[in-house]
């Protein structure tokens, strides 16, 4: 036994995206005394500006959206009580197909071996006992998610460290949950094409392949508050349409799928520090 602490490190793509998929357990393990290490990818300058102007329209300045996009991460940061924040700083490659993939300097146009090396480099120095990062479709398929993915995988065979690893994931009975409950805020809501349908119905997994199911119904209120810090982008994000109360009660369990594991803890399991305490 040392004295150094029990670390999580989550790996993401954008602000904000440590609040949608992980900002129970990023509560959570930091109100259990857990240092939680947050390494976010991109700037987000493919997000919303001021008033909503969309990426390539005129007064959209991806520079000044980086920066407020900072400030709402920080803030973020405050509310779910990260211990340490790492920005590799990539420019956001924005949704997939869009002429941004392509730009110089881009995420999506790193060299694997590049990100993976400077993300290595911050695990040597934090050790952490727990890596989550997305599958190898970014949960959705946005190339920023990917990538996130290739260079986590990548830096942890960089390192001589074992770490349990984990994918973000959400159980096939929550997605179709969601869908009504869009369409319970948007009655008028088009059905989506054969094709988008059945590309929608891969997202996630069957409940039964999701080993780990973490209760952070207690950090709910705080997760809602973490993504609310992200004003600027209020508009693409749906759960804050719901309501604290009502998304405290459909948000309380954060799932993932265990990759890698030197504790032969029992899966299905309910603690992403299982086998380690």
């Amino acid at each position: 036994m040392t004295d150094r602490p029990l670390t999580l490190m989550a790996v993401h793509a954008h602000p904000d995206d440590e609040a949608t998929g992980t900002g129970g357990v990023l509560a959570r393990y930091a109100a259990e005394g857990i240092r939680t290490v947050l390494v976010t990818c991109t700037d987000g300058g493919c997000g919303d500006g001021p008033g909503g102007v969309k990426p390539g329209d005129p007064g959209h300045d991806p520079a000044a959206v980086a920066l407020m996009r900072r400030q709402e991460l920080e803030a973020s940061r405050d509310v779910l009580k990260i211990s340490d924040l790492e920005m590799l700083d990539y420019a956001d490659s924005g949704m997939m197909g869009w002429p941004s993939n392509d730009a110089p300097g881009s995420f999506w146009q790193t060299p694997v071996e590049e990100g993976a090396a400077r993300l290595a480099e911050l695990m040597r120095h934090y050790r952490p006992d727990v890596v989550v990062t997305y599958d190898e479709n970014g949960f959705y398929g946005h190339p920023d998610h990917i990538q996130a993915h290739r260079i986590t995988m990548a830096a942890l065979e960089m390192t001589a460290l074992t770490p349990k690893v984990y994918w973000t994931t959400m159980p096939r009975s929550m997605m179709q949950r969601f869908g009504e409950i869009m369409r319970e805020f948007h009655p008028d809501m088009p059905e989506p094409d054969p094709a988008e349908a059945a590309a929608m119905a891969e997202i996630g997994l069957p409940d039964d392949e999701i080993t780990t199911w973490v209760d952070t119904t207690a950090f709910s209120g705080q997760k809602f508050d973490a993504l609310a810090a992200h004003a600027s982008q209020g508009e693409n994000i749906f759960f804050l349409k719901m309501g604290q109360e009502r998304f405290g009660e459909l948000m309380g369990m954060e799932t993932f799928v265990r990759v890698q594991d030197a504790t032969g803890a029992a899966i299905p399991e309910n603690d992403l520090f299982a086998g380690l305490r």
